[in-house]
């Protein structure tokens, strides 16, 4: 799992953020903490946004968003062009979302899932690899629709 992943949440999910960064730190993933750290209230289209650039930019691998629901980072987050974000509350979905979809963005919430799916949620996501192959096909037809393109 050697990668960096950027990390952000909102006022909602300051607790969650705080087990999920303790975890990477427990099993040595490397990441960069873009999110609120107090119940001081933050915005989670900025926080996706500022997360989001770091994958877009080449300077994260990959990203973790945390809010209420999950729902909120997860449209924000699909708003930016290269981003392929999932909000998972299952862990074959935060799995396949990887191997499938070549999810580049996890999103879950505070007040829908506990530290310890959550953990499970990340250790999913983090340890898949893209399958390629078919899928790739379906990844490119996602990604012309940013463009609009056919």
């Amino acid at each position: 799992m050697g990668r960096l992943i950027a990390i952000g949440n909102d006022h909602a999910a300051v607790e969650l953020k705080k087990a999920v960064c303790a975890h990477l730190d427990e099993i040595g993933v490397e990441y960069k903490d873009f999110g609120c750290g107090t119940g001081e209230k933050c915005d989670y289209p900025d926080k996706a946004k500022e997360v989001c650039k770091a994958v877009t930019d080449g300077s994260a691998d990959m990203a973790i968003l945390i809010c209420g629901t999950g729902v909120g980072m997860s449209i924000s987050a699909n708003k930016i062009k290269g981003i392929r974000a999932a909000c998972c509350s299952d862990v074959f979905s935060a799995k396949y979302t990887r191997l499938h979809n070549d999810a580049n963005v996890l999103c879950f919430g505070e007040r829908v899932v506990g530290a310890g799916l959550a953990i499970e949620l990340v250790e999913a996501f983090l340890s898949a690899e893209f399958e390629g192959g078919r899928h790739a096909v379906r990844v490119e037809k996602i990604m012309a629709l940013e463009d609009n393109t056919d």
